[in-house]
Formats: C-alpha cells, structure tokens, sequence
C-alpha cells in the first residue's frame, strides 16, 4: 500500500528503470547536501541507490501526475531505522523534490500526503523530522504541515558533512494533527 496519490502528485516503488531520471536530479550539488547525501557521480551510483536504498516498503518516488516524470523521493524510517532516537510507534519521514520543482508547494503536497498515510494507514503515534540548520527551506516545509520544534539540535557524522552542521529535529503528534 502505498500513500494516497495528491492533486498533482502520485507515490510509487523506485525501478531500475529511474537511475537515469535519478542521477539527472541527485547529480545536482545544491540538491543531495541539503538533504544529506553528496551528489551522485554517475547513473551506475543512482541505480545502486535504487537498489540498496530505495527499495522497501517505505520509500517512494515521487512523480508527477501531469506527465509521469519523477522528481523526488519520500518515505519514511521505522524506529529502528531512524536517524534520530524516536518511539517503537513512531516513524521519521524523509523527502527532496529536484531543484526545478522547488518553491511550488510540491514538498509541502508530498508531505502532507505521507503524513495522512503514516497516521491513519500505517497508526503511527508520533512523527518526527529533521533539517539541516543550513536549510531552512525544508523546515518551513515541516512547519506548514504541523511540525513542530522540539528545541533539540542533533549532529548526524553518517550523513554528508553531518559533522560540519547540526539537524534541528521537529516532531508531530497524532493528537495534535487530528484536532
């Protein structure tokens, strides 16, 4: 199952199939650091994301409903998998869009969507995200969609220049967002 499709927007499993879309947009500098990886050298490294990384039941691509391109990626880590210390009930999400579709509402459409999803079809209690502090763009994001700061900063060494910028973790409560 996957989430529900938006107004512009449908979620689906990575294929091999991707790597070349894929290392269209990863290969950009300005995308991959700000989400903490380093941008992709070649379609060989892309498709060996889609293979290693992407393929599970909690990552998607993100395509466009207008003409089926792909254009990001979202999903969601399962405490275990967590890049941040969260609850056996709850999830982390995770998500870029290419740098042609940004400041377009699509990441704040694409989250709200993984949101719904998390809560009312996977029963998540609590979500959590984080950002780069350098990024401040995709904390709005979080913050249009409920998010709130927790006040915690968390340095991540196993992410892309994690050792150089803090995360500021943000969380969302299933209370809060059903009120």
């Amino acid at each position: 199952m996957n989430p529900n499709e938006t107004t512009r927007l449908r979620f689906r499993p990575w294929a091999e199939s991707d790597a070349e879309v894929l290392f269209n947009y990863a290969s950009d500098p300005d995308v991959g650091p700000r989400a903490g990886w380093p941008p992709h050298q070649s379609v060989e490294e892309s498709l060996e994301i889609i293979q290693n990384i992407f393929s599970n039941d909690h990552t998607w691509a993100i395509e466009l409903k207008e003409n089926g391109e792909v254009i990001g990626c979202i999903g969601y880590y399962p405490y275990d998998e967590s890049n941040i210390g969260i609850g056996e009930m709850d999830a982390e999400l995770g998500y870029w869009i290419a740098k042609p579709y940004w400041n377009q509402g699509l990441c704040t459409e694409a989250l709200r969507s993984i949101i719904d999803y998390c809560f009312n079809a996977k029963g998540f209690f609590t979500l959590w995200c984080d950002f780069f502090v350098d990024n401040p763009a995709s904390g709005r994001v979080m913050e249009k969609c409920g998010f709130r700061d927790t006040g915690e900063f968390n340095w991540l060494s196993h992410l892309y220049r994690g050792d150089e910028r803090p995360v500021k973790v943000m969380r969302l409560d299933y209370a809060l967002e059903t009120m």
